[in-house]
């Protein structure tokens, strides 16, 4: 999500991360795409809980010459608790707890804007919504105009279904806005916020995506109209040669039981074997769930899974931490979709300030 923002014109001045793993990959990889592209990164700040951070202690750290005119929040709380998959703990899970703890934040902060990403699950479930809903976003409406939208990555460009919920807020002392709509939030008026135009509109259905293939055939044709940039293919081509190409986690046990999973079965609980000229499922490596090759027998590798994100290339991590990689690519924010939301909001941004 920080690189989205950078790429569209955010400076970012403070990061938090309570993993110290997670924390230490993502200087190394932001750092390195950073510097072999000439922009301004931000490390990881602190690597407390944003529950034991104060507001004073934030403001004062990301702003140490006073704080500026404009400036926001952006963040993807821990979504686990929200999932379709998930127990369904929701607000009372200790990661969606943190969902809470983030909007808490924003009440007290009073940033100038804010965007939250999170699981659609936040919304289809019914108690997290009614909580997000008649708790949140009521008091929040005192203070901000808001608006939210359910947005697919593979429609922006990213070679994943991925459905995501952004949620955005304007502070109503900063922002002067006119038109206003009845939201899909109850009792309140929304403000029409100019969600980013899909690149490929519809893409799960616009397409003659192809189904299955034996695994090892000799020949296999991309169908006519289906867009390479959405294609697995694009991920995989010459990845091996770059950084983190070669790793990838061995299979336990006999890897022959592996070569009967045909290219583009990925309706399976685990062992998703993955379709060259397809999308793919969305990204979510953890319980057991693994995402092969399309066509050699292995799984993916680090750098397949980052260009999955839509993660640009010069994005290096050191050695080793296998594990957290991939639970880092996981839970992260596509790029592409992150960049069509932030420049967006730039462009708002600034008008607002010329005016």
């Amino acid at each position: 999500m920080d690189m989205g923002f950078i790429n569209a014109g955010f400076d970012v001045v403070f990061a938090n991360e309570y993993d110290r793993v997670f924390a230490e990959l993502h200087d190394e990889g932001i750092s390195s795409w950073a510097r072999r592209h000439k922009k301004k990164s931000c490390p990881i700040t602190s690597t407390g809980s944003l529950s034991d951070l104060t507001p004073e202690y934030i403001i004062k750290t990301a702003f140490p010459k006073g704080v500026p005119d404009l400036w926001g929040i952006i963040g993807g709380p821990p979504c686990q608790d929200f999932t379709m998959r998930g127990n369904g703990e929701g607000f009372k899970g200790t990661r969606g707890k943190m969902t809470h703890v983030f909007f808490e934040r924003i009440m007290k902060m009073k940033p100038s804007f804010f965007v939250m990403e999170n699981v659609v699950g936040l919304l289809m479930r019914k108690k997290p919504k009614q909580i997000l809903d008649t708790l949140l976003f009521k008091l929040l409406s005192e203070h901000y105009y808001l608006d939210r939208a359910t947005l697919n990555a593979l429609d922006y460009g990213v070679p994943q279904y991925r459905k995501r919920v952004f949620i955005i807020g304007l502070r109503k002392d900063q922002f002067i806005i006119e038109q206003t709509k009845e939201s899909t939030i109850d009792d309140i008026k929304s403000f029409i916020f100019t969600w980013p135009t899909p690149r490929y509109p519809n893409a799960i259905s616009r397409y003659n995506w192809p189904d299955t293939t034996p695994f090892g055939a000799n020949v296999v044709l991309k169908p006519k109209g289906v867009p390479k940039n959405l294609c697995v293919q694009r991920c995989v081509e010459g990845a091996e040669e770059l950084p983190n190409g070669n790793e990838f986690f061995a299979f336990n046990g006999d890897a022959n039981i592996r070569t009967g999973i045909d290219e583009g079965d990925t309706k399976r609980r685990s062992f998703k074997r993955l379709h060259r000229y397809r999308y793919s499922p969305t990204t979510c490596f953890g319980n057991n769930e693994v995402f092969l090759h399309p066509y050699e027998n292995r799984r993916l590798s680090v750098r397949e899974a980052l260009r999955i994100q839509s993660v640009d290339d010069k994005y290096v991590w050191g050695p080793e931490r296998l594990s957290a990689k991939f639970k880092i690519i996981g839970n992260g924010v596509p790029v592409l979709l992150a960049e069509a939301v932030a420049k967006e909001l730039y462009t708002l941004l600034v008008m607002a300030r010329d005016n």
